[in-house]
């Protein structure tokens, strides 16, 4: 891979494109090579948890991720806000969103204690933790602040 390039993987159909890091700084969001769907279309759900360790593994933008559950009220609050951000950030990063009660096997990797909470994973890694419900302009900030811009 070119130290210029991205690797995104598909939400879709779990392939692993190839991206231009100037293009997606450009905001240029490429479409799968496999499956001619965008790659990158707001927030997206994690189906499985196999499906949201491809995506953390092998996708080398930063991913935010927002770990929510249906019976919580901070989190409805916050997802739009959460969806806000992804407008706003992507395709510089990817966005994903984990529901604890579906993926309790991810939820617990990440010792998830409360929701909604945030994670910036960088590389497989989680780079920083942000507990609580945030407005779109409070992630972007925190973003930013984690070297995400």
């Amino acid at each position: 891979m070119a130290e210029n390039d991205a690797h995104v993987v598909c939400a879709h159909c779990g392939a692993v494109n190839r991206a231009s890091r100037a293009k997606l700084a450009e905001g240029n969001p490429p479409s799968c090579g496999r499956c001619g769907k965008p790659l990158f279309d707001g927030a997206i759900e994690a189906a499985d948890d196999e499906t949201f360790q491809r995506i953390v593994a092998r996708t080398t933008l930063p991913i935010l991720v927002d770990f929510w559950a249906e019976w919580c009220g901070p989190c409805k609050m916050m997802a739009p806000q959460f969806a806000a951000a992804a407008q706003r950030l992507e395709p510089r990063a990817r966005f994903l969103k984990v529901d604890t009660e579906r993926l309790r096997e991810t939820a617990a990797r990440y010792r998830i204690q409360s929701i909604p909470t945030l994670i910036l994973i960088r590389d497989g890694r989680e780079q920083a933790r942000q507990a609580g419900a945030v407005d779109a302009n409070t992630i972007l900030r925190w973003a930013a602040g984690h070297g995400v811009a």
